[in-house]
């Protein structure tokens, strides 16, 4: 568990969590979000190891908890978690059909979720999936499968390319450079710098089709 982000706020603190099935073991982030001022929390993302959760959780009252989207590399942990901590789980609509338990709170875009005196807005960010969903707590995002750094999340057709490229500009790209992006798997990155890269691939052609793991830059 690393905390990333302590101010007079808001507590963010990142779990590397291993899931999945024997001998299809994956490895996501999972983030605690804690209001400085209440204790009061959220969990966002529940990839395996729930026991390691509710450790971080110590010392703090658990509100909700929050799936960005339902790849299995981000909700592995989720039933289990639930049954431990006993709270409401929320996520977009999109994404009800494919979790493991069921939704008690749908969320979509321009929504609020509130713990303490903290405020999320949540974005609708489809491409990676079509229920894709961000958290914003300015200059904080937690971003899911959307964006990393260097690139967008994956996309399985160049439909779904070209959609998290929409996602992106209409929603991410819109917030200060100073944002703080936390992603759904790896090292966290500073949207400006990835406005700076996306502008370098706006400005050049690309193969008809494009989709899959892109990189701005060598793309």
């Amino acid at each position: 568990m690393t905390v990333v982000i302590d101010d007079k706020s808001i507590r963010i603190q990142k779990l590397e969590l291993s899931g999945g099935p024997s001998g299809h073991t994956f490895t996501a982030n999972s983030y605690i979000l804690t209001c400085r001022k209440t204790a009061r929390s959220v969990v966002v993302d529940v990839p395996g190891e729930p026991d390691r959760i509710v450790a971080a959780l110590e010392g703090t009252k658990a509100e909700y908890i929050l799936i960005t989207h339902a790849h299995p590399d981000h909700i592995f942990g989720l039933a289990e978690l639930k049954s431990k901590l006993k709270v409401p789980v929320a996520a977009h609509s999109l994404e009800v059909s494919k979790l493991p338990v069921p939704v008690d709170i749908l969320l979509s875009g321009g929504g609020v979720v509130s713990f303490g005196n903290v405020s999320l807005k949540v974005l609708h960010t489809p491409g990676h999936t079509r229920g894709s969903i961000c958290f914003l707590s300015a200059p904080y995002l937690i971003a899911g499968d959307t964006i990393f750094p260097h690139g967008p999340g994956h996309t399985n057709s160049p439909a779904d390319f070209a959609q998290i490229v929409t996602s992106l500009k209409e929603e991410i790209f819109t917030l200060p450079d100073d944002t703080k992006v936390f992603s759904g798997h790896g090292d966290p990155t500073v949207l400006g710098s990835e406005k700076a890269e996306l502008a370098v691939f706006s400005a050049k052609p690309h193969a008809p089709g494009l989709y899959g793991d892109v990189l701005w830059l060598s793309a």
